[in-house]
């Protein structure tokens, strides 16, 4: 989901980052409110101060959603669920779950603590708002906090659609999770539910931005991409956790993985292995050592006329934590790993000895045979 993350400051023990994309967001919500809102709202101020106003209505939008984004943090530790921190980017932001929720109650009230959240900030600040026009505050101060206090009540709203990952989808998800007690039924019928009102955004988007509503239209559309891809992801996230919780590398590496000799020349090895085999790394292994890795990226930055004089040995690296996991790592680690990197394989080793190869083919391969037998037995797949 995220790209680079800088981290802004810890809150009750909660790394809070910003994504470089939130920037995007922010000068966006700068530009229009200083050009063309406030303007329009509060007249007769200097375009200087219409810039300020736009500025700090920014930064009050990222404490807003930071504020949202900690009650969701809170309530999800009271539950004993481990929290990585919370994340900024372009469409709000994210409190990093590492587990599923423990149950219906903890997921319900672990989602509803954000938009109640930001109902309750909202009102304050509609409130300080409408006392300070009544006692003749500034113009740029009235102004910024009743913008804030509706714009926090209209994110409360929209969060409390029904369509998931937003709150009101997870709040939705609790409710049938408690239902039927069956954590995977839920999430399909709010994912499906969330994949469905995306695709309504899209359609929105499209038709506003064909009308002329050319920022409206890709905002709307960009939003509704989004929520179609983060619904369907959390079912296949599931999915995953449900079928390899608690398993190891080891029951599905290939413990008899194609090793390249540190000796032979790189035309030999794009001939012999890289055409033959189709991969895009191979451990090297010189005397039964992993002696590093050799990768298609390496080739490429030799000239393809020294190709026949070089050895892999000179193309070589050594393996990293990037490309290598312990044969006694849970797989769902590896899986997080390659996501992280968007690697399909990972080298297995033991200290500096090569042991196995994981792949993720094959991981999806065990994936839909244990579908096809839940299918059969007539359980949920």
């Amino acid at each position: 989901m995220f790209g680079r993350a800088i981290t802004l400051v810890k809150l009750f023990g909660f790394e809070v980052k910003i994504d470089l994309s939130w920037l995007i967001l922010g000068l966006l919500i700068t530009w229009t409110l200083a050009q063309g809102f406030f303007p329009n709202s509060y007249k007769g101020l200097e375009p200087a101060v219409y810039w300020a106003m736009g500025v700090a209505a920014a930064v009050g939008l990222l404490i807003s959603i930071v504020f949202h984004e900690l009650w969701h943090s809170l309530i999800a530790r009271r539950f004993g669920l481990p929290m990585k921190g919370i994340t900024l980017f372009i469409f709000g932001g994210v409190a990093e779950m590492t587990e599923e929720p423990p149950s219906p109650k903890a997921e319900f009230f672990m989602a509803a603590a954000g938009p109640v959240s930001s109902i309750v900030l909202g009102a304050a600040l509609v409130g300080v708002s409408m006392f300070g026009q009544s006692t003749g505050w500034p113009k740029p101060f009235v102004g910024v906090s009743n913008y804030l206090g509706f714009l926090n009540l209209m994110l409360a709203g929209f969060n409390l659609i029904p369509a998931f990952p937003l709150d009101g989808g997870r709040v939705l998800r609790a409710v049938l999770w408690g239902w039927k007690d069956n954590l995977r039924w839920a999430t399909r019928i709010a994912s499906g539910i969330g994949a469905a009102f995306g695709l309504i955004l899209v359609f929105i988007g499209a038709i506003r931005f064909i009308s002329g509503n050319i920022i409206g239209g890709i905002w709307l559309f960009l939003i509704g991409m989004f929520l179609r891809g983060a619904s369907r992801s959390a079912l296949t996230q599931l999915t995953l956790q449900q079928a390899f919780q608690g398993e190891r590398v080891r029951k599905y590496m290939k413990d008899d993985p194609v090793t390249v000799s540190p000796d032979i020349s790189v035309q030999d090895f794009v001939e012999d292995y890289v055409f033959k085999y189709h991969f895009k790394m191979f451990p090297v292994v010189d005397g039964g050592r992993l002696a590093g890795c050799a990768t298609l990226n390496q080739v490429k930055g030799i000239p393809r006329e020294e190709w026949t004089r070089r050895r892999v040995s000179e193309l070589s690296a050594a393996c990293s934590k990037e490309n290598t996991v312990s044969a006694d790592d849970q797989v769902l680690t590896a899986l997080g790993q390659m996501s992280r990197t968007n690697a399909s394989r990972l080298i297995v080793v033991d200290g500096e000895k090569l042991v196995g190869v994981i792949t993720l083919k094959d991981i999806m391969k065990v994936l839909s045979l244990k579908a096809e037998l839940e299918e059969e037995a007539g359980g949920e797949p």
